[in-house]
């Protein structure tokens, strides 16, 4: 499957009119969302926390987070988002995705949203 890209717009959730719009990659892999710390760090988001996080080769390595608004596809939800470094590709994680009632359609490579968001598991 390619890669599949969204716009997304992160704001600062105590200044929600200081916010920054990018494409971000849709990484279902991922758990939370990833922004290069200099948009975070220009919209007002301060660093509230860390968390240590498993990278696809094995290793694992502490990360700077912080709460944040994310709108996607007129879609709005809050989510912990991770500093990353500068040139960082911004990632779309699954906890956003999911909150957001939007799923990967993996057979036409786009994001579609769901008819309503999930309060329970899948065949239940």
């Amino acid at each position: 499957m390619g890669a599949v890209h969204v716009e997304v717009t992160i704001s600062n959730i105590a200044e929600p009119d200081r916010g920054w719009t990018g494409r971000f990659l849709v990484d279902t892999g991922a758990t939370d969302c990833m922004v290069p710390r200099k948009h975070m760090e220009a919209i007002g988001i301060e660093p509230d926390w860390q968390r240590v996080y498993e990278l696809a080769d094995g290793s694992a390595i502490r990360f700077d987070i912080a709460p944040a608004r994310i709108e996607f596809m007129g879609e709005r939800t809050s989510v912990d988002v991770i500093f990353g470094n500068d040139d960082a590709e911004p990632l779309l994680g699954l906890t956003a995705l999911e909150s957001a009632g939007v799923e990967i359609d993996p057979a036409n490579q786009r994001l579609k949203r769901l008819p309503a968001v999930r309060l329970k598991p899948i065949g239940r």
